[in-house]
């Protein structure tokens, strides 16, 4: 009889065993089939573009999206209703509504290859994209961490002014600018802090020479 109860709770310990590595197998499948994300965040002028270039030059796994350039994308369309809305929300240093900019965002990650990781520049600016982010997309990805480009007013509004005289964008004026500083302020700051308070934060000083900037960013893609 000892010998039968022995057999028998062997056996319940190696279905247990097999249950368990099953589940944490499922588990590392569902996580490694999650699209790889690193957010990048800063002030208009901060650097996230120049930045944002030399990763991917250096980092060829990663794919690029700029939430901006996919909405001016759209504004270019002709005939589009959505475009003529994205024009009058970012002449008046609005946000447009996250519902677009995510749908954006999932169209132009879906068109990549299985396996694309991927840094979004410019989002999530307020909490409705975090809301939007998380009800279409989060189980579809993995946010790694958002880099913070942290760089003084001054110098961006310099930056803004300078990349005005030739980049022909109607919101590189001053204007336009005091109300974007405005909104980061108010509604992008508030999501930086919350990154911080996750521990998925990672600030960089924005305010030094190009390749000292990604000197340190450089650093926080080893291994990503």
């Amino acid at each position: 009889m000892a010998s039968k109860n022995h057999t028998t709770l062997a056996v319940v310990a190696t279905l247990a065993a097999a249950s368990v590595g099953y589940y944490l197998y499922r588990r590392s499948q569902q996580k490694s089939s999650k699209k790889t994300v690193v957010f990048v965040l800063g002030g208009p002028g901060a650097g996230k573009g120049t930045q944002c270039d030399k990763i991917i030059s250096t980092y060829p796994s990663f794919k690029f999206f700029s939430a901006g350039d996919l909405l001016r994308a759209e504004r270019k369309k002709e005939g589009s209703k959505v475009g003529e809305m994205i024009n009058q929300k970012i002449a008046n240093g609005e946000f447009v509504p996250a519902s677009v900019t995510v749908r954006l965002l999932k169209d132009a990650m879906d068109s990549c290859p299985p396996g694309s990781k991927f840094l979004i520049d410019g989002f999530p600016r307020n909490l409705d994209n975090v809301n939007v982010w998380e009800e279409i997309l989060a189980s579809e990805c993995d946010v790694k961490f958002c880099l913070f480009l942290d760089c003084p007013e001054g110098i961006m509004i310099e930056r803004i002014l300078e990349r005005g005289k030739t980049s022909g964008r109607n919101d590189d004026n001053i204007e336009t600018l005091r109300k974007r500083f405005r909104n980061f302020e108010k509604d992008t700051i508030p999501i930086v802090q919350s990154f911080e308070k996750t521990g998925k934060l990672r600030k960089v000083k924005a305010d030094r020479a190009v390749e000292k900037v990604f000197e340190e960013v450089k650093l926080l893609f080893e291994g990503v």
